[in-house]
């Protein structure tokens, strides 16, 4: 009997099973390989490390990253590209290299570094899912992280200031979305009619894009200008996920979401309250630490009380 499979990861919303690309990539590859996974959402009552997340565990194994984690399933022989030549194997290396390349970094900066949309969607959704009190930390260290990850790839001569970085990311994003819509044409997925490990990871990064509700839209618009990568998202969502997905209706969804906005108002209240004590003490006046005054004994006091301590 095989071991049993448990994936750790973030959960979903806005009809996706998880709202985080990993995971998704991970979660999508077991259904097209078959890999019989229990998948463990992380709440609030997780106590592992959310930056290792997805994490695979076995009888004897603990697998994180989305690579990783397809080669262990692979060796378990749950292959989704036992069907592919030796071209389309290099293919998809070749196409996941330009998404992590290409694209990763303007999903970045739409999740973690916009404004707009990190404290309306992005900020609000994670501290849900995190403990008190580091659902008021965690966040944004996250949010650094995820900038210090574009300039460290992409802040290089000539593109020193941040704008022109981003300016760069979301063009390269455009024209990696652009090539991925050429590649698939007209097909349901990027080999044919079986879903293979490109599958999985195209689906992984461009779902939340399409489907996040983001203030600041400027590449989920140039996304569902192509048609048929979001045809391609919609139908793996359908044909493989419709099952955990369909237990949630229109107004159970208008609930999420409404409940999601409360709780966006109140991570920042709790925020804002935090600053404003940093503030407060910052400015407070600081006074030097008080010394206790000495006191000196005359000759007669000395002597008084040397008669007063012996036996």
């Amino acid at each position: 009997m095989a071991a049993p499979l448990e994936l750790s990861c973030w959960g979903g919303g806005w009809g996706l099973p998880s709202v985080h690309s990993e995971s998704l990539v991970v979660m999508a590859y077991a259904k097209f390989s078959g890999a019989p996974l229990k998948v463990n959402v992380i709440d609030n009552t997780w106590r592992g490390s959310r930056g290792d997340v997805p994490v695979l565990t076995s009888e004897d194994n603990t697998v994180s990253q989305p690579a990783k984690i397809l080669n262990f399933l692979r060796k378990q022989k749950y292959n989704a590209d036992y069907e592919l030549s030796a071209k389309q194997g290099a293919d998809t290396l070749a196409y996941i290299a330009l998404l992590e390349e290409k694209l990763l970094p303007a999903m970045l900066h739409t999740f973690w570094v916009e404004s707009d949309n990190y404290f309306s969607v992005t900020k609000p959704w994670f501290a849900s899912q995190i403990p008190f009190p580091l659902s008021l930390i965690l966040p944004g260290r996250m949010s650094k992280g995820a900038l210090n990850r574009i300039l460290l790839t992409r802040g290089e001569p000539p593109l020193y200031h941040l704008r022109e970085v981003e300016a760069q990311i979301y063009r390269d994003a455009k024209e990696c979305l652009n090539l991925l819509s050429n590649r698939l044409g007209t097909s349901q997925f990027f080999f044919g009619d079986t879903p293979s490990t490109l599958d999985a990871y195209v689906f992984g990064f461009l779902a939340p894009l399409y489907k996040v509700p983001f203030p600041k839209v400027q590449l989920q618009e140039h996304l569902k200008q192509l048609s048929n990568l979001c045809r391609f998202c919609d139908d793996i969502l359908n044909s493989y996920f419709r099952l955990s997905l369909e237990g949630i209706s229109p107004a159970g969804q208008e609930t999420v979401d409404a409940n999601l906005q409360k709780l966006t108002q109140l991570v920042n209240k709790e925020s804002n309250l935090i600053e404003k004590m940093d503030d407060n003490l910052r400015q407070s006046p600081q006074l030097p630490p008080r010394k206790l005054p000495t006191l000196k004994l005359t000759p007669a006091d000395e002597e008084s009380n040397s008669l007063r301590l012996s036996p």
